[in-house]
């Protein structure tokens, strides 16, 4: 902990000290950071010594006990390799703990890991693995890696395994928080369309949102907020939110309220002027019947990429009839990503992506975005829609938790046709 400092404490807070973390917190063993610099543990001595590896952007502040120090103390006494990586470990374990007959499978995980950081390709280990012609090759491999872990005793993917198993199902107490998260960002959603108008910028409409939230009790935002008009819709993670005025555009509004740690993740898309035209309402119409088809398919023993195929299924057939693409394969220009992950104290929560469990929250999020220039008629372009809820998984099917916020078509034009509180709330002009 840090030390108790009533100086620093006037200015940045109060510091709960060893005291109280046992006393608040419940720990039974605190030490101050310089107590536990001083402290001296063998780690070499461990089996194992299990953590969470390193940023490396943790800066060097005041004083002697900082986490700068106390990380640069922990590597010293654990002899943490200056050349240490924890993919490479994970990889390095995962080639270990597989029977040479099924190393085909992790062989091609190398791959995807491999062309994705080029770093790990000069590893002669993992590219001989990986290129190997025969399991006789993979064998010798095999055992040179089993040194290679033997070299230390560091071990940083074990807490994230275990955490990945507790997180992926939530308690009784947890799904209070993560329940109000997501009422609060539904509750967002619907007094954003009562107070849309096509003169609205993209940040007041972020800031009305926000305002939802905080009204409610919310800390912050679960990630930073998306608000896209029109073609800015169509980057996935827009947040600018510089538009001046969304005029008669699609707003696609994707944001979610954190509280007391837990964050939701809701994403609404509506016409400013309150009515859809007939091309917006056809691309919509086929994003909201794929969300259907991903929540009914979010079932207990289904695998983590159900939502995905049958969301998938439903957008390609969609606009193939409409003739914005000719085969099926083509769908992923104007769908080019997954509709899930877990939800909880992340907005991308841990997880271990088997078969779904009971209580487990998941979002399910399809979209279409057609950006201007696409290779369509230019009728579809600036055309982005994305449906997003979250769904809790339940032994008697998926639940919407965010159901509060209306998804079809004529449920949003209704809601827009009513009176907002901030109809009355006008601000002077100012030059």
């Amino acid at each position: 902990m840090q030390e108790r400092d009533p100086l620093a404490e006037q200015w940045n807070g109060k510091r709960l000290g060893v005291e109280g973390v046992k006393k608040e917190l419940g720990f039974d063993m605190a030490f101050n950071g310089s107590e536990f610099m001083n402290l001296n543990i063998d780690f070499t001595s461990f089996d194992k010594v299990s953590f969470f590896d390193f940023n490396n952007d943790v800066r060097d502040k005041r004083g002697d006990a900082d986490l700068f120090d106390l990380i640069r103390s922990f590597k010293i006494k654990a002899e943490y390799p200056a050349d240490y990586s924890a993919t490479k470990q994970q990889l390095y374990t995962r080639i270990q703990s597989t029977d040479v007959e099924n190393s085909a499978n992790v062989a091609q995980t190398l791959g995807r890991y491999l062309n994705y950081d080029a770093k790990l390709k000069e590893d002669e280990l993992l590219s001989g693995f990986m290129n190997a012609k025969d399991d006789a090759i993979r064998s010798e491999i095999k055992q040179k890696v089993s040194l290679k872990l033997k070299a230390n005793n560091l071990d940083s993917s074990m807490i994230s395994e275990i955490m990945s198993t507790l997180r992926e199902t939530k308690t009784e107490e947890e799904m209070v928080l993560l329940k109000k998260a997501v009422e609060i960002s539904a509750v967002g959603q619907v007094e954003v369309m009562k107070a849309m108008h096509p003169n609205m910028s993209e940040t007041e409409i972020q800031g009305v949102h926000e305002y939802v939230y905080k009204k409610y009790g919310a800390e912050y935002e679960g990630y930073p907020s998306i608000v896209g008009g029109g073609n800015n819709g169509c980057i996935l993670h827009y947040i600018e939110n510089n538009k001046t005025q969304v005029g008669n555009d699609l707003v696609l509004m994707d944001l979610g309220a954190e509280y007391h740690g837990y964050t939701a993740d809701v994403t609404r898309t509506i016409p400013a002027n309150g009515k859809f035209s007939p091309e917006q309402k056809q691309i919509y119409d086929i994003v909201y019947d794929a969300q259907e088809a991903g929540i009914k398919a979010s079932t207990v023993g289904a695998p983590f990429q159900a939502p995905g195929s049958a969301s998938s299924e439903v957008i390609a057939e969609g606009l193939m009839k409409l003739g914005i693409i000719k085969e099926a394969k083509e769908a992923r220009t104007y769908f080019p990503h997954g509709t899930s992950h877990y939800l909880g104290l992340d907005v991308h929560d841990k997880g271990t992506y088997g078969p779904f469990q009971a209580n487990t929250v998941i979002t399910v999020e399809p979209g279409i975005y057609i950006p201007e220039g696409s290779d369509c008629d230019k009728k579809w372009w600036g055309i982005a829609v994305r449906i997003e809820d979250d769904i809790l998984i339940t032994d008697n099917g998926p639940v919407n938790l965010s159901a509060g916020a209306p998804r079809t078509t004529e449920a949003i034009e209704a809601v827009m046709k009513q009176p907002s509180p901030l109809d009355d709330f006008v601000l002077p002009n100012l030059d």
